[in-house]
């Protein structure tokens, strides 16, 4: 059973606009991935994504995978997918227990 809670995602675009984006993370009733830890730890790495005009939102997590999308400039970007297994999956695994993979939608 998973229960769903909302996260926002405040994301500033290269020109200076700010945006707001509501979405709902599905969060996994065995506990297999500490929340609080992950949310802290994506915290921590969102700074220097948004620093390239982009953020991160948390999409999900499901035995141990986390789902995230990447947006702004990050969302269209080519090199996304290399930041998001090279530098945010390797931390997350890191940082968090439980997460076994990083997705991106």
């Amino acid at each position: 059973m998973s229960s769903e809670r909302l996260t926002t995602v405040s994301i500033r675009s290269s020109t200076g606009d700010d945006a707001t984006a509501e979405t709902a993370a599905t969060v996994p009733s065995d506990g297999s991935v500490d929340l609080a830890k992950l949310r802290e730890t994506l915290d921590y790495i969102r700074p220097a994504i948004q620093m390239d005009g982009g953020d991160i939102v948390l999409l999900g997590v499901e035995d141990g995978v986390v789902n995230l999308q990447m947006v702004g400039a990050c969302g269209g970007c080519p090199l996304s997918m290399m930041t998001l297994k090279a530098g945010i999956e390797r931390i997350l695994k890191d940082r968090v227990p439980g997460v076994v993979a990083v997705e991106a939608t």
